[in-house]
């Protein structure tokens, strides 16, 4: 490939991968380092209990089928080492298994609120991959990923609205294009290379909305960081592609969105860091993020007011128009749907005054006591949540109870959003309640959990993933 003119510089793919390439580990400001190792940690405590999600268990079964053999690369949660792209693809798929991971926030108003993409599902397994194939250093791996992060959030930021509106996953979509480019900078890949990568990934991207609520949704995730890992290395065995596959006529924001907001992305990448402004939400509940504003304020309300659920009558939440849109399954059978469904969310807290991964279970979701509160809780639009704007994720509660009165509340904001965040401590807490579930060994998560706290002081990566593997 020819060198760029000063001309083409101007060009949003190319200045995605010189910004890729040129950052380096001390770019990145300490606050923007902190905020991001609370989302590693939290994303391998995820991978860990997706580990023991039946997608884990047939990811495995896929990876055996593929008579793989060994590789340099940790299937998290197993002492499986495979190839990096297929590493990342079961790592990516273990950690948005349970839509327990941390989410975007939108910024223009015409945006929806935390709907953006999941930015650690498809960068961090990429990272880890590439990281452990390239004896990589903690410092490198959290660099990687704090660059694809970036790339995908502004991605996802700069895209018309309709990309996610009418269908597409953007987890699926702009999360390739993260993957991508945090195996390319572990691989030393030149600016040239990465606007190869970045093409190839782009060709790549998919995952459509309509599978929200089953095992295709977390798949979105692990393809996606395994479709950005082939990206990388196709460039560099010297794969052919386009130079402007993010702004090209027929490229990946107009075909996938019909447009995108230039001044959303160019000068914006690390102007600043996604992770300081305006943020990332790490979950306190395994459930759409979009159940959350409306989870914190219920829990609020049941312990302010001492709700228990045999006085409760009925209970009317009201959100804007487009958070329906994603919280579609009104009636859930199974936990899956149930995460995606504001009236398990409010039922359950209302039961049980908790929401944690054994909530979610189908066995919960299909007790007689959960169905009958379920029926109870009425779930639509509400207008003056309307009017506060679709970045913002206003949830407004109505208790009517037995003896007359009525209990209202609302929210804009959930716990661990950037309003209102959780600390490392909470986030290590989290990580050691994915490890209870999955069964994990008790002394190494805490090994973990010092070792992503100096991350950066970590001589290799293949000494986390160790302690990651049983």
């Amino acid at each position: 490939m020819s060198a760029k003119t000063a001309a083409d510089r101007a060009d949003t793919t190319w200045y995605v991968a010189e910004f890729v390439h040129d950052v380096q580990a001390s770019d990145l400001p300490s606050d923007v380092v902190a905020l991001g190792k609370k989302s590693i940690l939290d994303g391998l405590g995820l991978a860990l209990s997706g580990s023991v999600a039946r997608s884990g268990e047939l990811v495995r079964r896929h990876l055996d089928d593929l008579a793989l053999g060994d590789g340099p690369a940790t299937v998290i949660g197993t002492n499986r080492r495979v190839a990096p792209r297929f590493a990342a693809f079961a790592n990516g798929v273990g950690v948005h298994a349970d839509d327990y991971d941390d989410t975007q926030l939108a910024v223009a108003s015409d945006r929806v609120y935390g709907l953006l993409t999941h930015p650690t599902a498809p960068a961090l397994p990429a990272a880890l991959a590439m990281g452990e194939a390239r004896g990589a250093s903690g410092r490198d791996v959290m660099l990687a990923y704090h660059l694809g992060v970036e790339v995908e959030c502004k991605i996802a930021e700069a895209i018309d609205p309709r990309h996610y509106q009418t269908g597409f996953h953007a987890t699926a979509t702009c999360g390739t294009f993260a993957a991508a480019s945090a195996a390319s900078k572990l691989m030393g890949l030149s600016a040239e290379q990465i606007t190869r990568a970045l093409s190839v990934a782009g060709s790549q991207s998919a995952g459509l909305r309509e599978n929200f609520g089953t095992m295709t949704k977390p798949f979105h995730a692990g393809r996606s960081s395994e479709s950005g890992v082939a990206a990388a290395q196709f460039a560099d065995y010297g794969w052919t592609a386009t130079d402007k596959i993010l702004e090209a006529p027929r490229g990946f924001f107009r075909a996938a969105g019909g447009g995108f907001d230039r001044n959303a992305i160019m000068g914006k990448l690390g102007a600043p860091w996604t992770f300081a402004e305006p943020g990332i939400s790490i979950k306190p509940h395994p459930s759409g993020s979009l159940t959350h504003p409306g989870m914190t304020e219920m829990l609020r309300l049941i312990r302010e007011h001492g709700v228990k659920a045999d006085q409760v009558e009925s209970v009317r939440v009201g959100t804007n128009s487009n958070m329906p849109n994603a919280l579609i399954h009104h009636r859930p059978t199974n936990e899956l749907q149930a995460k995606f469904s504001m009236e398990f969310c409010m039922a359950i807290l209302l039961i049980e005054g908790r929401a944690g991964l054994n909530e979610f279970t189908d066995e919960v979701v299909m007790r007689p006591d959960v169905r009958a509160m379920i029926e109870r809780v009425d779930f639509g639009v509400n207008d003056e949540a309307e009017r506060a704007g679709y970045h913002l994720m206003t949830t407004i509660i109505d208790i009517a109870l037995k003896d007359g009165c009525t209990i209202s509340g609302r929210a804009d904001f959930g716990k661990g959003s950037p309003s209102n965040p959780m600390s490392y401590e909470e986030v290590a807490d989290k990580f050691r309640e994915c490890v209870e579930f999955a069964r994990f060994d008790k002394q190494k998560a805490e090994t973990v959990v010092a070792m992503v706290r100096d991350l950066e002081d970590l001589g290799s990566i293949e000494r986390l993933t160790a302690a990651l593997r049983p």
